[in-house]
């Protein structure tokens, strides 16, 4: 048994720690400067997973930097009101992070503007924050690729409470999310993430996520056919990679979302302990958003290890989890446990 099957979560609490973003969504005709209205949604990856694992029934805690004022007030009431303790978050600075996302569309393109230069969070530099005291009464540690993204001096935090949490025995988890428009500091993400990466013991993404990553490469012949056997096979050998390269990390997730004319297909695959392990396939003809579909998935793993489920069912719970997050208009999901036990019976 690996650590993450075996040790006792119940005595502490989940903390995920990122950028907190309102999410600005205009029409993509533009009807929204005539309605004098813009859709506004509190997000950021990591507060995604915060909101979902709070909403399960797991203590969640959040760390993000915020300016001191009232609409940094406004906005922590509310992640407050979701559950989630926000007292170990840090005030200074001047402006929160925003993105701007076209109503319906992907995290590609020109759908996705981001302004977040100068904001509070990306002003965070090593040597301000008392981890010892963020992390107390923390088993769990969760952050995205999204955070070392964002500056230098960011992804040198990111390392500075790695290290801290690592050093307190603490179970640290990862989301590869590639985000081509940031990473704009020079540095390549193999690089910066490489670094990281050794200290985590769940690494959670997509084969390609782990070629731009971590430099763990594809087979350049993967889409040639197409099949879901050669996919999952590709994950194996990612996941293996990952484990040789990082013999912290304990447990790999693989997503898979392909996106066609007929329809959207999701499945994944988990790699823990020297198994492999697949997930049930799920299809639909349309969807509601993507937004946040990958952070639900992994706040699914951490709910299943947390509640000491087997790899299979933490897979599954997972796999549906994100599945239904496409249905849903919000960043984070509104799924309950329930919700989501149903999808995988009936799925």
């Amino acid at each position: 048994m690996s650590s993450i099957s075996s040790k006792e979560y119940k005595q502490g609490a989940v903390l995920s720690f990122g950028e907190l973003l309102l999410r600005l969504s205009p029409d993509d005709g533009g009807q929204w400067l005539d309605d004098n209205a813009l859709s506004v949604f509190v997000g950021g990856a990591e507060l995604n997973v915060a909101s979902a694992l709070s909403l399960w029934g797991v203590p969640s805690q959040y760390f993000t930097a915020l300016p001191k004022n009232g609409l940094s007030a406004q906005v922590t009431d509310y992640v407050d009101r979701l559950g989630i303790d926000t007292t170990k978050a840090h005030y200074g600075g001047n402006r929160i992070g925003l993105y701007f996302l076209t109503k319906g569309k992907d995290l590609k393109h020109d759908a996705l503007i981001y302004d977040r230069a100068n904001s509070a969070f990306a002003e965070l530099v090593p040597g301000r924050i008392d981890w010892d005291k963020v992390l107390d009464g923390i088993t769990w540690f969760h952050f995205s690729a999204i955070c070392p993204a964002v500056s230098q001096q960011t992804a040198d935090v990111c390392l500075e409470v790695l290290q801290a949490a690592s050093a307190k025995g603490i179970t640290i988890s990862l989301d590869l999310n590639y985000r081509s428009k940031l990473w704009q500091y020079g540095k390549q993400p193999q690089e910066v993430m490489t670094m990281l990466a050794p200290y985590c013991d769940v690494i959670m993404g997509n084969i390609w996520a782990a070629e731009t990553m971590l430099g763990i490469p594809v087979s350049g012949n993967i889409h040639e056919s197409g099949q879901k056997s050669l996919y999952l096979k590709e994950a194996l050998s990612t996941s293996e990679r990952i484990t040789q390269l990082f013999p912290k990390c304990k447990v790999v997730a693989n997503t898979f979302r392909f996106d066609g004319s007929g329809g959207i297909d999701y499945y994944a695959a988990l790699y823990m302990d020297g198994e492999f392990y697949s997930s049930q396939e799920y299809r639909a003809e349309s969807i509601v958003s993507k937004v946040g579909s990958g952070d639900c998935f992994m706040a699914g793993l951490i709910y299943g290890f947390y509640n000491g489920q087997t790899p299979q069912q933490t897979l599954a719970f997972a796999t549906a989890a994100a599945y239904n997050k496409l249905f849903v208009h919000s960043d984070a999901t509104t799924n309950t446990v329930k919700d989501i036990t149903n999808t995988i019976n009936h799925g």
